[in-house]
């Protein structure tokens, strides 16, 4: 007998058929003699429906009443799931966030989890239940009820899976696994049946939407098993496992396309100590994610020009910050939003050298020009243009070789 929390996704809850064919897949988990924690999603597009009668009703948007409004959709989605479960033969009880004992920060939008006191999920499974618990959600130290984000489902199915000691942590979306690029821009891209976590984590860390980031991240703090499946499918998917010393990585694993940020560029500034420490100190502080960094060498005239990316939601609050930092000087602040990035990610850069070279060399090939580089121990970064990502993409995942 294990112990498996399992985590649905939107999709995979999306209406009342997809709801039954979630509660059928549990009550077989059951009967070969498996204990199942469930963490739901909001249906479907729920939370953006939510959030777009926000915007129709409010300007202002006070963060403890967002968070009040948009967790609604997990507590909904639970609760459905549970009177299926129960119809299925399969006694099942729901829990919001709080009653599964999730405490949080008080930061409304993007709450942080502090510690997890889990007491009545465990009775319910002591007492033969199925605890469905809404994702996404806790409460705060102030009491008030938080949001943990966007992708907080899985932060929170792999948290309780941590906490409960479980066996395996099984995040269930709309795809049948981890794939070496995304299917939808290279037909041959392969799903791949293991992957380590630190390999996951720079995915996720570079536009690979599925699993969030932050649920990697606790993954491998406290080692919790994951796989990645298709709740549609129901087949194997991709289990994400600590690194084996002792066995040969494959040079690259994955490449990874991404449109989803905004190039900030500042020309003429001072060439002076603690100027750079200012602009990036002050971004940090408004909570403004900064990426790929590049800053030019200063030839003459004691100035400089600096690069950043960003998020594109968070591209006009960087532009204001920058240019208010710069204001006294003849600076210029140019924003561009038409950039993509493109990363190699695998284990096996570390003790193979070239890997970059046969990139560049990849890219030039192709015409496609370089604007940007970042690296890491198992990932190589390129910013190039937006509209040369797909191919960029195509070229590289032929280039190693890994349809």
């Amino acid at each position: 007998m294990a112990l498996v929390v399992q985590k649905f996704g939107g999709t995979s809850v999306a209406n009342a058929e997809r709801i039954g064919e979630v509660a059928d897949h549990v009550a077989r988990c059951r009967r070969r003699g498996d204990d199942v924690v469930l963490v739901v999603s909001a249906m479907g597009k729920e939370t953006d429906e939510l959030l777009r009668l926000a915007d129709e009703v409010s300007t202002t948007q006070p963060g403890r009443e967002m968070d009040l409004l948009i967790t609604a959709g997990e507590r909904k989605a639970c609760a459905l799931v549970a009177m299926a479960l129960n119809d299925a033969g399969v006694p099942s009880a729901s829990f919001t966030g709080s009653q599964a004992g999730f405490i949080t920060d008080a930061n409304h939008r993007n709450a942080k989890i502090l510690e997890i006191n889990p007491y009545r999920v465990r009775e319910a499974i002591d007492a033969g239940m199925v605890p469905i618990v809404a994702g996404s959600q806790g409460v705060s130290t102030e009491k008030d009820v938080t949001f943990l984000g966007r992708g907080g489902s899985d932060t929170t199915a792999v948290a309780l899976a941590s906490v409960l000691d479980a066996d395996a942590c099984e995040l269930y979306t709309d795809v049948s696994g981890v794939f070496t690029t995304d299917p939808r821009v290279v037909s041959t891209a392969r799903k791949m049946p293991q992957i380590s976590f630190d390999e996951l984590l720079e995915m996720t860390a570079v536009g690979c939407p599925k699993p969030a980031m932050r649920s990697v991240e606790v993954a491998r703090t406290y080692r919790v098993p994951l796989h990645v499946r298709s709740a549609f499918t129901w087949e194997p998917g991709t289990w994400v496992v600590e690194e084996d010393p002792d066995m040969e990585q494959a040079v690259v694993s994955a490449v990874v396309p991404d449109t989803s940020e905004a190039k900030v560029t500042v020309s003429g500034v001072p060439d002076e100590p603690g100027i750079a420490a200012g602009l990036f100190r002050a971004l940090a502080e408004a909570g403004v994610n900064v990426d790929m960094i590049v800053q030019n060498v200063s030839i003459d005239h004691g100035v400089t020009d600096i690069s950043f990316t960003c998020p594109k939601g968070d591209a006009a609050t960087a532009t204001s910050i920058t240019e208010s930092r710069f204001a006294e000087h003849e600076c210029t602040v140019i924003t561009d939003d038409s950039i993509g990035r493109v990363s190699l990610v695998g284990a096996g850069m570390k003790s193979n050298p070239g890997v970059a070279a046969t990139m560049f060399e990849t890219l030039a090939e192709a015409s496609i020009n370089i604007e940007m580089i970042s690296t890491s121990a198992i990932r190589i970064s390129c910013a190039v243009r937006a509209d040369d990502v797909d191919r960029a993409t195509q070229v590289l995942h032929d280039a190693f070789d890994l349809g």
